[in-house]
């Protein structure tokens, strides 16, 4: 009978234990996401290079062979519009929900006529477009956000060295715009 209590009490202290660690451990984490970061880096609705210099969050451009772009964005007053275009040989845009959730991502061999063309926004926002698609939009491939706030990161391959002119315009010159309907 002893040992079992024993082992009740050593789990109830044990759980106890590890909530407080886990409680007073929260401020050195918090902010240090890979959102917050991106937040950080600028205004909403811009792509902005990320540096090769590592952080918190973990954002970098440690791979040499990999540039990227990240921006954050907010669909709450209008849907936002990812494009890009020029040569390069690989891109690839991931788009996450504030919580760093993973709601959308493709690649320039899954993306209509290898161009970046995505419009992000709003259950509401996107059904109301649907409803009378502008002909800009028509090749457009639509992503529902169940939040209004996300990030988008977007990468591009400069295998050798003679790629990254190329692979840095394609970065500076996407757009992550909100879309407004003419």
């Amino acid at each position: 009978m002893f040992r079992i209590f024993f082992a009740v009490l050593t789990g109830l202290f044990g759980a106890a234990l590890l909530h407080l660690i886990i409680i007073l451990s929260l401020p050195h984490f918090t902010g240090k996401d890979a959102a917050t970061r991106i937040e950080a880096e600028g205004d909403l609705n811009n792509f902005y290079l990320l540096s090769n210099a590592y952080d918190d969050a973990g954002l970098a451009n440690s791979d040499p062979f990999v540039r990227t772009a990240v921006c954050s964005f907010d669909v709450e007053d209008a849907p936002v519009h990812f494009t890009a275009k020029g040569k390069v040989p690989f891109w690839s845009i991931a788009i996450y929900d504030s919580a760093s959730n993973e709601v959308f991502s493709m690649n320039d061999r899954t993306s209509v006529g290898g161009a970046l063309d995505v419009l992000a926004g709003g259950p509401i926002q996107l059904t109301d477009l649907r409803k009378n698609l502008p002909q800009e939009l028509q090749q457009t491939i639509l992503v529902e956000m169940a939040r209004p706030d996300g990030y988008a990161v977007l990468r591009t391959l400069a295998p050798q060295t003679s790629f990254d002119e190329s692979a840095r315009n394609f970065l500076s010159e996407a757009g992550c715009e909100q879309f407004t309907t003419r």
